[in-house]
């Protein structure tokens, strides 16, 4: 099948693809939208920006237009969850351009936003939902949404849904759903711990995987900068400032860790913006508006911003700090390179971040960089462990799918909660208790030319020796005692 019109979708839907620039179906669609449109369940596996959004999206506008009724009462017909609220409203958006002229009724809800417009707006009932999981809790719990009517369920990132975290809040949502209904799960990542969880919310699914499910985009070239912890900021800087850098999205494992960043690059004379699960709904969307719309050059954000989020002509993304969930590497890259484009990732690997990076490439089957001249894998001792994606034990504080432990009551203050807070690992610094001090930290610093910097293209195999890390004006930025990594969604 090599255009839409070969499907048999509805002539409105395809008005309305063609009006949205669409013409050849990508592979994920190709091979998902029949599946869809005979009534299967669906598991979709494919590379981030391959179009996984309109290959659920068109099918389902299709049943609902050939089925025409009226929005059930304070509820809906599709149901469509995400662990983000970016992702969310940004599926939310793809409905309503998909949807165009169709006379359907689509509505997104999340957490960081006020109830009660939500509230009002579900009380007439809609034909699609977009919801973050707390936030739909919430509406449920207060009796202003019901999901019986629910003809189809969508996850989004499912793997992220189904993490150990989020499957609490998936249980409780499904016990409120019809169990003869249609289930679809799509993801770029489907590791096998929580494939086996997939299978207790799918019938009989179809697999379509175009891609190896840990596969990287292959237009990303991909290079490795080993740098001291204490020389990224000035790396970054310096990696800014070249003219083929014209949009980056810079990824950080904290919360306070991207505030800092953008504080560093404002000293630098760099405008940059930050989001993460700090900020509220309307912080973090004028900070994404603000890049899309080039009225910034720079985002700087934890993992939330690693989902779904597509962004046009981001040339450029770098992970100031690798994540400690090898899958989130796939995510953050995918960010670039989007819809046939090319673009580069460029990640800044300390000492004690060797681990990590192994981890990723055991996850991407490829060799992303040789060891440094001269450094041993005894040198890697006191590296941080890589944590598994769905580690978390069972009957351990439920996840709202929106980066929160539950959902929050407005005026509600969270407690501390010690017992949440992850182990070190060997070698790892624990977090610093009041009134201890810190001790620093030692190694090899870079100097002069000493950053090792290594290029991969899209496969995966090394490159040649690129320019290497210098030390400029902002450096430092990074060193100290250890935050608590955001997870994606916060």
């Amino acid at each position: 099948m090599t255009t839409f019109q070969s499907f048999g979708l509805a002539p409105r839907v395809e008005s309305a693809l063609t009006a949205a620039g669409y013409s050849t179906p990508t592979p994920i669609q190709a091979g998902a939208i029949p599946l869809i449109m005979s009534g299967r369940d669906v598991m979709g596996l494919a590379q981030t920006g391959t179009g996984k959004t309109l290959a659920f999206a068109a099918p389902i506008l299709d049943k609902l237009f050939r089925n025409q009724g009226p929005a059930p009462h304070k509820g809906a017909r599709v149901l469509v969850l995400a662990p983000t609220r970016e992702l969310a409203g940004q599926i939310a958006a793809s409905f309503e351009t998909y949807g165009a002229g169709l006379g359907l009724r689509i509505a997104m809800v999340c957490g960081g936003a006020k109830i009660g417009p939500q509230i009002r707006k579900l009380e007439r009932g809609v034909h699609v939902l977009i919801a973050t999981p707390g936030r739909l809790i919430d509406l449920i719990e207060q009796r202003a949404v019901g999901l019986k009517d629910v003809e189809v369920l969508v996850l989004d990132e499912a793997d992220q849904m189904l993490d150990l975290g989020f499957i609490h809040a998936l249980r409780a949502i499904a016990k409120h759903v019809p169990a003869k209904r249609q289930t679809l799960f799509f993801s770029a990542t489907m590791p096998k711990l929580v494939e086996g969880l997939a299978a207790q919310f799918l019938r009989d699914p179809a697999q379509v995987a175009v891609a190896p499910p840990s596969a990287t985009a292959d237009k990303v070239e991909q290079r490795i900068c080993f740098v001291e912890q204490g020389e990224k900021q000035a790396l970054l800087v310096e990696t800014i400032r070249k003219p083929e850098v014209k949009t980056v999205l810079v990824f950080t494992r904290t919360k306070h860790g991207a505030d800092a960043v953008v504080r560093r690059l404002a000293a630098s004379d760099i405008d940059s913006v930050a989001i993460h699960g700090n900020k509220s709904q309307s912080q973090r969307e004028r900070a994404l508006e603000s890049f899309k719309g080039g009225k910034v050059p720079v985002l700087v954000a934890t993992d939330i911003a690693a989902r779904g989020i597509h962004i046009d002509g981001l040339t450029h993304v770098i992970n100031f700090d690798l994540p400690e969930v090898p899958e989130q590497y796939v995510h953050r890259i995918g960010r670039t390179a989007r819809a046939g484009a090319t673009g580069v990732a460029i990640s800044f690997v300390s000492r004690d971040e060797r681990d990590y990076l192994r981890a990723i490439e055991k996850l991407v089957g490829n060799k992303l960089a040789p060891r440094p001249a001269g450094e041993k894998e005894s040198d890697d001792r006191g590296s941080r462990k890589p944590q598994q994606q769905s580690r978390r034990p069972q009957g351990q504080q439920r996840s709202s799918g929106n980066g929160e432990r539950r959902p929050q009551r407005d005026g509600e203050r969270r407690a501390y909660d010690p017992a949440a807070r992850r182990a070190p690992a060997d070698g790892e610094r624990r977090p610093q208790r009041e009134g201890e001090r810190t001790s620093q930290g030692h190694g090899e610093r870079a100097s002069g030319n000493g950053g090792h910097f290594q290029r991969t293209s899209g496969g995966g195999k090394p490159g040649g020796n690129g320019g290497g890390s210098r030390r400029g004006p902002g450096q430092g930025g990074g060193g100290g005692r250890s935050r608590r990594p955001e997870r994606a969604g916060v």
